[in-house]
């Protein structure tokens, strides 16, 4: 038993030795594949670690070189611009040299002006006028830098730089610009100068110099230096970089940019040097912090403007239905007609006034075209030729509006005023056109009642004037038929003879003749009294004609004379010569002449009043620059008229005669003013009225 037993511990031995040996040789392949995959992840999270840090190099690389290049940028920029400066100071300087000669001054008014322009240019601080020969004629010099100079030197020593300026300025023949030199100060300092030659020119030939000198240093004090900013420094370089003169601050921060821009004069060529100090760009405030701020302010922003935007967007809707509430009501109240069309005739909108005007509802007219319900019948081909020459675009409707009619929906017509307009969108386009309509027939009837009425007061007026008329044409009438029947009694006793067989004598016979010719004369004469007053009392034409002054006044000049020969009223007419024809009413208008005449004349009708001269005068009016308008006068030497009566004088039915009907001077300006013209009146010297009146003047052109 003991040797089984020890065989089997032996064995259970055995065997665990064996599972630790299997153990022990399948541990490293297990921790390998982890170490594999571990390293397999952090490789990958490396890699991920590597890129962004990559990446945020770069941007803080980039963001560091686009900083350094806009400062670059910029310093080039100011370089350039204070080259452009000093060029410009420079050409500047030359005209106001060449301005020194103007005139040809004398040397003592020569040098004034140089010295005036000395204390105007501080950068120069000598001007000399040589001759040919380069010796000296006048000279200025600045009083802000004084210097000790040798008026001989240059112009003796052929290898001056002045001697070589001027002579490349005599070869170029214009300014020349010399190099620079330095120029001991009695301080003990010195400065850098540089010379310019300036020749002076008379036919191609070399008359002299101007010599001016400059500073160096002060063309970079007065020029460049107000424009530097702080940590800048320009100055003045030779090629091989020695500094010939500076302006600027002394050093700040910690980084350096230099820019140089060459800066060529004819005949030499220097280099501006401009250095700027910045401080090294702040990185991580500048790049990271930068973007996370853009992007908050970004989204901040867009909330702000989302909710800016709906604020907006409710208030214009808001405004938009009060606006749109308001037209509707203001539309609604209107009496006149409106009416939308779009291009196509076809009718869009009507307000309510346009359908009560042609009885037709709003459903009933949107929509419709060519023809339209309320255009009558007869009309309607008319009306559709008219509306597609206005929807081509070739027509635009006049804006003082065109008369029509319509008819409404019980067949009635009525006249309506139509105005149109283009109707233009928001975006400026023609969508189609707006119009508004006004029924005039009430205005049309109007018109016809006072024309009623202004016919019947012509009529009676014109009869009151006959009847005034017929006792002086019965006074008129008697001289001539008394001088017919005198000549007639002659002629009858002439005929009669002794011997009834016998021929009458032959003188007999010619008295006969100068008798019956005197009838005639006499009998002519009396007709042509009646036939004025025959014209004048049935003359109806109320249309207007061109007619003469010259006509119009002959026309009522008989009625004038009859009551001018009862009343002894001597009348002078005086009509300009070459007056332009007359665009009236002639009867209306012989009506105002005789009325004024017969005015004129009654003021004189009084015992003391002598001579009694009533001038008929008619002349182009005074502002009348085109020949536009004629005046006609009439000046009695009556007693005037006084406040009280001139104030009520052209009311209707008012007289201050016994006899008088009131109307007279009321039509008189009604007619005047029918055609455009003003009848008005004023005081004549020493004594009496004068009335007066314009008519306009016959225009082929405008007819």
């Amino acid at each position: 038993m003991e040797n089984v037993t020890q065989a089997s511990g032996s064995m259970a031995s055995s065997s665990s030795s064996s599972a630790a040996s299997v153990v022990d040789d399948a541990l490293p392949q297990w921790q390998l594949h982890r170490w594999h995959s571990a390293w397999r992840r952090w490789s990958l999270w490396s890699l991920l670690v590597l890129l962004v840090a990559s990446m945020l190099i770069t941007l803080v690389w980039l963001a560091g070189r686009y900083e350094a290049s806009q400062v670059q940028s910029r310093v080039e920029r100011d370089a350039a611009d204070a080259v452009s400066d000093i060029r410009i100071a420079f050409a500047h300087n030359v005209q106001n040299m060449q301005s020194l000669q103007m005139g040809e001054p004398d040397l003592a008014n020569w040098e004034s002006r140089a010295s005036d322009l000395l204390n105007a240019r501080r950068e120069l601080v000598r001007l000399e006028w040589r001759d040919s020969q380069l010796k000296v004629r006048a000279h200025a010099e600045s009083p802000f830098r004084p210097m000790t100079w040798d008026p001989a030197d240059g112009g003796n020593s052929i290898h001056s730089d002045m001697n070589l300026s001027c002579t490349n300025a005599r070869r170029v023949g214009g300014p020349s610009y010399s190099s620079s030199y330095f120029q001991p100060l009695p301080n003990g300092m010195g400065s850098e100068m540089m010379e310019l030659c300036l020749p002076l020119m008379d036919d191609g030939r070399v008359t002299g110099f101007l010599i001016a000198t400059y500073s160096l240093q002060t063309v970079l004090v007065d020029l460049v230096a107000p424009s530097l900013q702080r940590g800048q420094e320009v100055s003045f370089t030779e090629a091989d970089g020695t500094r010939l003169a500076v302006v600027g601050a002394m050093r700040r921060g910690t980084r350096m940019f230099t820019a140089q821009q060459l800066f060529d004069l004819p005949g030499t060529t220097l280099i501006l040097r401009l250095d700027s100090w910045h401080a090294a760009p702040s990185v991580f405030p500048n790049v990271l912090t930068a973007l996370v701020t853009a992007m908050s302010i970004a989204l901040v922003t867009v909330l702000i403007v989302l909710v800016r935007d709906n604020r907006r967007r409710l208030r214009a809707e808001r405004d938009l239905g009060e606006a749109l509430a308001f037209r509707k009501a203001m539309e609604d109240s209107q009496v006149t007609g409106l009416r939308a069309r779009d291009l196509d005739g076809r009718i869009t909108y009507v307000n309510p006034a346009f359908c009560e005007m042609v009885g037709f509802t709003a459903d009933e007219l949107i929509g419709h075209t060519n023809p339209l319900p309320y255009w009558p019948p007869e009309l309607a081909g008319e009306y559709s030729a008219r509306q597609m020459v206005r929807m081509s675009g070739n027509h635009i409707p006049p804006r003082e509006g065109y008369e029509s009619t319509f008819m409404r929906k019980d067949g009635t017509r009525f006249p309506v005023m139509i105005y149109e307009a283009p109707l233009i969108n928001a975006q400026g386009l023609h969508t189609g056109w707006m119009g508004s309509f006004l029924d005039v027939s009430e205005q049309r009837r109007v018109e016809e009642i006072s024309r009623a009425s202004q016919e019947r007061l012509q009529a009676t007026a014109r009869l009151a004037t006959v009847g005034e008329m017929a006792s002086l044409l019965s006074h008129e009438l008697n001289q001539p038929l008394a001088a017919i029947s005198s000549y007639a009694t002659g002629s009858l006793n002439l005929l009669q003879t002794d011997q009834p067989t016998a021929s009458p004598p032959s003188e007999n016979l010619a008295d006969v003749r100068v008798g019956i010719q005197r009838i005639a004369q006499q009998a002519e004469r009396a007709g042509r009294v009646i036939k004025s007053v025959h014209d004048f009392v049935r003359r109806r034409d109320q249309s207007r004609e061109s007619v003469s002054a010259q006509e119009l006044v002959d026309a009522v000049l008989p009625l004038i004379r009859l009551q001018a020969h009862k009343l002894r009223v001597h009348i002078q007419i005086i009509i300009e010569p070459e007056l332009p024809d007359l665009l009236c009413d002639r009867t209306m208008v012989e009506q105002v002449l005789l009325n004024l005449a017969r005015n004129g004349m009654q003021s004189m009708d009084h015992p003391d009043i002598h001579p009694r001269v009533l001038e008929i005068r008619v002349r182009r009016a005074a502002s009348n620059a085109q020949n536009k308008w004629l005046e006609f006068s009439f000046s009695d030497m009556g007693a005037g008229i006084s406040d009280d009566v001139a104030a009520r004088l052209f009311t209707p039915f008012y007289t201050t005669r016994a006899e008088g009907m009131g109307l007279g001077l009321s039509l008189c300006r009604t007619v005047v003013e029918q055609h455009g013209g003003f009848l008005g009146h004023m005081a004549r010297e020493p004594r009496g009225t004068v009335f007066t009146f314009t008519l306009p003047a016959f225009q082929p052109e405008a007819v």
